[in-house]
């Protein structure tokens, strides 16, 4: 069974996909639902409060699966949720062959986290554009992929 996405990174993936109960078209005209599910979506669909939590548990399984199958490294926990909540937006097949993967999957941290950066475009009107939510989301992103796991002492109830 593939890791999960930690609260941290839940909550990150939630704030910028938002929910959304009616289906409607993002920002490059696919049409979503819920917290950014877009598999067989089409206008008209509308989905409850749980329906949308439920949708998302499933793609986030497929997401986190389809990340532990593509980095070769160990990750944290915040690492993980990090490539989790960017797969989950571009999709696994633009994370495979990504600078983001190579560069970790290379030994390279910072310039993964770096990389993240060059996914804060999408296509508007047939022009590929800077998309400022893209580019939050992104750094917010990095940022989590950056952020060390504190790691308890071996007996918290030692005074020093």
């Amino acid at each position: 069974m593939a890791a999960q996405i930690n609260v941290e990174g839940l909550s990150l993936l939630k704030l910028f996909e938002g929910l959304r109960l009616e289906a409607y078209l993002d920002a490059v005209g696919i049409w979503t639902i819920g917290y950014g599910h877009t598999a067989g979506v089409r206008p008209g669909d509308t989905v409850t409060p749980a329906q949308a939590e439920s949708l998302l548990e499933n793609d986030l399984h497929a997401f986190a699966r389809g990340v532990s199958h593509l980095v070769r490294v160990p990750l944290n926990e915040n690492e993980f949720a990090a490539l989790v909540s960017l797969a989950y937006n571009i999709g696994l097949g633009k994370l495979a062959k990504s600078r983001v993967l190579k560069r970790l999957n290379a030994g390279d941290r910072r310039g993964a986290a770096d990389a993240f950066d060059l996914w804060n475009k999408g296509r508007v009107d047939g022009q590929l554009a800077i998309l400022p939510g893209l580019s939050r989301r992104r750094a917010a992103e990095r940022t989590l992929f950056l952020k060390p796991i504190a790691v308890p002492t071996a007996d918290p109830l030692i005074r020093g």
